[in-house]
């Protein structure tokens, strides 16, 4: 039986999180915006072009009512022929911010089948993302609709815009809320190494809280 954690304690974790969904919906974008800021990239692709494989960012925020975590971003591939490198990295996560393109209608159409690829047995904490929420004129994809999607799959939803700077930390810091809340219930725990959860000892938490890491190489 796993053994709750009292969320309102002081705690400082790592949770691990990957970004998934279609190629060209913005991940990237979205990533860069929250771990470097508004000037990290544009809304709508990455201008260095699509991401190969995996890559990494990170960023530590605040954990109301006293702790703080670091978040482990990984950025995946949409590409089907990354598929098989991104998909080990499915069950080591805390969690998944699923993302659609809100000008895509393919995109959103492809949700459920991420959804359930990611979820596995023990399903970690999901936000869906209706990214691009600047480009209204060529919107496909109504509020209503991606939000009843994602009451059905039991998540939160959110829409984004990294070119505007909209939700972007809203995004982010829903997920780990999320992450925080599985943790009281038990539903999620914290694992020794590079696991999805870690609890981190209050001597190696002693960065200010708004502190930003550059992009580097994970260490696991």
């Amino acid at each position: 039986m796993r053994r709750e954690l009292d969320p309102d304690s002081e705690r400082h974790f790592q949770f691990r999180v990957i970004v998934l969904g279609d190629a060209a919906v913005g991940k990237s974008s979205l990533l860069r915006c929250f771990a470097e800021g508004p000037g990290g990239g544009p809304g709508g692709a990455a201008t260095s072009g699509p991401t190969v494989g995996v890559e990494f960012y990170s960023r530590t925020v605040l954990m109301p009512p006293t702790g703080k975590a670091k978040l482990q971003l990984w950025d995946t591939a949409g590409q089907e022929r990354f598929r098989s490198i991104t998909r080990s990295f499915y069950r080591s996560a805390a969690g998944v911010l699923l993302v659609f393109d809100l000008t895509n209608r393919a995109s959103f159409e492809h949700v459920p089948e991420w959804y359930h690829e990611a979820a596995g047995d023990q399903p970690p904490a999901f936000v869906l993302v209706g990214h691009k929420c600047d480009l209204v004129a060529e919107r496909a994809v109504s509020a209503e609709e991606a939000g009843h999607l994602a009451a059905t799959l039991g998540m939160a939803f959110v829409e984004t815009s990294a070119r505007s700077n909209v939700n972007v930390e809203l995004a982010f810091q829903t997920l780990a809320g999320g992450i925080q809340q599985a943790l009281g219930r038990g539903v999620l725990a914290p694992h020794q190494g590079c696991d999805g959860i870690r609890l981190i000892s209050s001597q190696s938490c002693r960065q200010p809280t708004a502190w930003r890491e550059p992009q580097e190489r994970c260490r696991c």
